[in-house]
């Protein structure tokens, strides 16, 4: 009985420092995450200042496991060559061990101030930065408490046979030490929870010198194996995840063999078994960023030999004019966005004038092929997206940031399209082509002029948001009401065919109108990506369209 009740003082400490970091990182996040993307995005240049980038988001964050998942989808967009992504990834092991280094000192005292104050800045802050700044010091108060809770709960059982037996099953062997460090650290997904329990350890005089190295080698290589599973980067978000985890492989692999010679001289720099385990912590990864900084240019060139980048000089999916150079003009970049977002009206395009070929053709093949362009889609606007939200708001005029709005808002337009086409249009083309039915001669025409009337209004969509002409705006938003009539008309049809043959000739019918519908909602999306901007702009646009609202009565 006494030694479950131990297990679950043990567990409960634990499960509360856990707790406490994840507050302190959601709190960050939510507080400062677009700004430190954007900042990780703007300071990766030269290796040192990839480094500096790397360790101060990872100090905000205390992850490096978001640290390295986000470089690894700026790398993987593009944005960011294999050799600065690296570097980040080293400031980011850096970075990490700040927290610790704090917490190594008898800071405990000021927990209940800091559950205090965040308590005080949640409950009354609003949904607010400040709020989130709450979160972030309710969390630092938990996790004070959590370590004072395990010296606590260790102390009385530090001579305990059974604990002193499991503790040196592990620790002596450096091995399993390692293993078993790296396990806790992937599953916590912080290395910073792994250093302070075996902080916590060491202090009561549980674990040995070399014990203590070794599970900290462990959590140091748990929190690299994150990114290398969870990262959806493609090839180049690969190559950034593995090598920072050969980075840190390499060294631990270093130290271990050498641990017998490490071990005592560590020890003799070192007052106490507690500050061994911080000490080593910190001085892994600084040495790990010395040694590997230097070397990264050949390191990245044996990634991307083992990482080879896919030739596909077809794929519509890889941006082509988003210049990762011309970030620091931003006049110049926001035109790079606008001519990568043209070529997302191009692939718009080909998905409807597919579509409608195959209705025509009864093509399953072309369907299928047709319903992947939106995965295309879908990628160009992530990566414009994230191109955009790189520049400083406070570097931008006016003119900028409008045109900035207007670019990302006819790309989120675009991307809804292209959904509707992939989710709705499909599904009522396959429904045609599957289930055999036919248009009247009538229907044929008059669906065939509802799909040639949307791509001239795309093509004009594209024009507007070009040259953001207030005429032209004025005439593309004058079709909503051309697309209103045409499917008021098919409405009508409809329901007039429906009266007449009451003999179940109703699902070719039933599929028209679905269709004109999917293609009205294509073309508002279409007016509100281009005209809207422009006309709104001009103060052409009325708030409602209630005549007794416009009016005043």
């Amino acid at each position: 009985m006494p030694t479950t009740l131990l297990i679950l003082d043990l567990a409960g400490a634990v499960a509360l420092l856990l707790w406490g970091l994840h507050m302190v990182q959601t709190g960050i996040r939510r507080a400062f995450g677009s700004d430190l993307r954007r900042v990780l995005g703007r300071l990766v240049g030269g290796r040192l200042r990839a480094v500096v980038a790397g360790l101060g988001v990872t100090a905000a964050l205390q992850s490096s496991t978001a640290t390295g998942l986000m470089i690894a989808s700026l790398a993987a967009d593009g944005l960011v060559a294999t050799a600065p992504a690296l570097a980040v990834m080293l400031g980011a092991n850096i970075g990490t061990t700040l927290i610790v280094q704090l917490l190594a000192f008898d800071v405990g005292h000021v927990a209940p101030a800091a559950i205090l104050v965040g308590v005080v800045m949640f409950r009354t802050g609003g949904v607010t930065r400040s709020r989130d700044l709450g979160r972030v010091a309710i969390g630092l108060g938990l996790i004070l408490i959590a370590l004072s809770r395990l010296v606590a709960v260790l102390a009385p059982h530090e001579n305990d046979p059974g604990l002193r037996v499991a503790i040196t099953a592990i620790s002596e062997d450096p091995v399993v030490a390692l293993l078993a460090a790296a396990v806790v650290s992937w599953l916590a997904h912080s290395s910073a929870a792994t250093v302070l329990l075996v902080m916590s350890f060491a202090a009561q005089g549980a674990i040995g010198a070399p014990g203590a190295i070794a599970l900290v080698l462990g959590a140091n290589l748990g929190t690299a194996i994150n990114p290398v599973i969870e990262g959806q980067g493609g090839t180049a978000g690969k190559r950034v995840a593995v090598g920072g985890l050969a980075m840190r492989a390499v060294g631990a692999l270093v130290v271990l063999v050498t641990l017998p010679l490490v071990a005592p001289m560590a020890a003799g720099l070192v007052s106490t078994p507690d500050r061994l385990v911080v000490d080593v912590h910190t001085a892994f990864n600084l040495v790990l960023a010395l040694v590997f900084l230097p070397a990264l240019g050949p390191v990245a060139q044996l990634l991307e030999r083992v990482f080879p980048d896919r030739v596909e000089p077809s794929d519509p999916s890889r941006p082509l004019y988003l210049d990762p150079a011309a970030i620091e003009t931003p006049s110049i970049a926001i035109g790079h966005a606008a001519r990568e977002t043209l070529r997302m009206t191009d692939l718009l395009g080909t998905m409807i004038t597919d579509m409608r070929r195959a209705l025509d053709d009864r093509d399953r093949k072309r369907l299928a092929e047709t319903m992947a362009l939106d995965d295309v889609i879908d990628r160009l606007e992530r990566a414009i997206e994230t191109y955009l939200t790189r520049f400083d708001p406070e570097s931008l005029s006016a003119e900028e940031e409008a045109r900035l709005t207007a670019v990302l808002g006819f790309v989120i337009n675009l991307e809804h399209a292209g959904d509707i086409v992939h989710r709705d249009v499909a599904a009522s083309v396959a429904k045609y082509v599957e289930r055999g039915f036919a248009f009247t001669p009538d229907g044929d025409a008059a669906m065939r002029d509802v799909f040639d009337r949307l791509l001239a209004n795309l093509r004009a969509a594209a024009s507007v948001f070009v040259t953001e002409n207030v005429a032209a705006a004025r005439l593309l938003a004058a079709e909503k009401q051309t697309f209103r009539a045409l499917e008021a008309r098919v409405v009508a049809d409809h329901f007039s065919r429906l009266r007449e043959a009451a003999d179940g000739g109703r699902g070719a019918g039933t599929l028209h109108l679905d269709l004109v519908r999917d293609l009205k909602r294509i073309n508002d999306h279409l007016v509100a990506g281009a005209a809207y901007p422009v006309l709104e702009r001009e103060g052409d646009l009325m708030k409602t369209r209630l005549r007794g609202v416009v009016a005043g009565e």
